[in-house]
């Protein structure tokens, strides 16, 4: 009989420890406000503005040595980061649809560590085309792990290439709804044609019948300039919340020389409406975008030495805000 009830108690702490590894516990030392959109205006629990300001790590299926709580904690405490931006690669050889486990243990990684962090942090389905079955699934896992943290933001569509809005949108709201089923008022983000660039097809369309939704505008400064500025300028007249999820300073290919009177510019722009931004990329490639050098550890600490221009105009930047 004793071993009888040993083996209940070892069963029934099992099932325990599996339902603390699904989804880290609520902590009630939190201090991060739930998300709302009132208008075209990110707002915090008590309707006031609320503008996020953060880095985008890079593709995780090529710069995975970087998706992990150490490099979280250093980019909150070293650079001042209120929000990160996880880019689970989609498509490429090695990412999500070929190897979906492991592609999530990097996602979490780093979801985990800023809700431990306390910071915002967006789940980045980093792709450039449609895949609406396997995005639902994907989301609707991460709704019942995260959903009830108010540091969980969906961004459900990286960058549209070739797709129509009417086709985004369609997809956007199946997507949508999958998630509202489970978790029913965290931000969800949207993309539009053309690499996040065609806002103001979705501003004359915009997607009706769900709350706190945002849509995403990107903008590589040296490429991008007041033409980009104003279609989002038209679409925010229209009542269209916007919120850059990615941006840089330099050519769209992420590459050239960083334009710092464009990025000037941008910055500027983006604090005038109050919108909430993230600089790509936590990575180490040979390119102008990438924020740091090969010998940047895996584990954050980085030294000034392991940091790129574009990292550490990037940095000063969000240490003055």
């Amino acid at each position: 009989m004793l071993r009888v009830i040993c083996l209940a108690i070892f069963a029934l702490l099992a099932c325990k420890a599996d339902a603390v590894k699904e989804s880290p516990e609520k902590n009630e030392s939190e201090t991060i406000q739930s998300l709302s959109v009132v208008g075209t205006q990110l707002v915090d629990e008590g309707g006031s503005p609320l503008v996020l300001r953060g880095v985008s790590f890079g593709w995780h299926n090529w710069w995975p040595r970087f998706y992990n709580e150490e490099v979280v904690s250093w980019l909150k405490e070293d650079w001042g980061v209120n929000v990160v931006r996880a880019a689970m690669g989609v498509e490429p050889a090695g990412a999500y649809l070929s190897q979906s486990d492991w592609s999530k243990e990097k996602i979490e990684a780093v979801v985990e560590a800023a809700i431990a962090a306390d910071i915002y942090v967006i789940i980045d389905w980093h792709s450039h085309h449609i895949f609406t079955e396997d995005a639902k699934a994907f989301f609707q896992e991460m709704a019942r792990k995260y959903g009830e943290h108010p540091h969980v933001i969906y961004e459900i569509y990286n960058e549209p290439v070739d797709d129509t809005w009417a086709e985004v949108k369609a997809y956007s709201e199946e997507v949508i709804r999958a998630i509202r089923e489970i978790d029913p008022d965290n931000l969800i983000l949207i993309g539009s044609p053309h690499w996040d660039q065609d806002i103001h097809l979705a501003a004359d369309d915009p997607i009706v019948g769900f709350d706190n939704l945002m849509y995403t505008l990107h903008f590589y400064a040296a490429t991008h300039k007041k033409f980009l500025r104003d279609k989002a300028d038209y679409a925010l007249d229209k009542g269209l919340p916007l919120f850059v999820s990615e941006c840089a300073a330099m050519e769209a290919t992420g590459n050239g020389p960083i334009d710092q009177k464009s990025w000037t510019d941008w910055h500027s722009w983006m604090e005038k409406n109050q919108l909430s931004w993230l600089t790509w990329s936590v990575s180490d490639k040979d390119e102008t975008c990438s924020m740091l050098k090969p010998s940047a550890s895996s584990k954050g600490n980085w030294k000034a030495t392991d940091l790129k221009e574009w990292a550490i105009l990037t940095k000063s930047y969000l240490k003055t805000e």
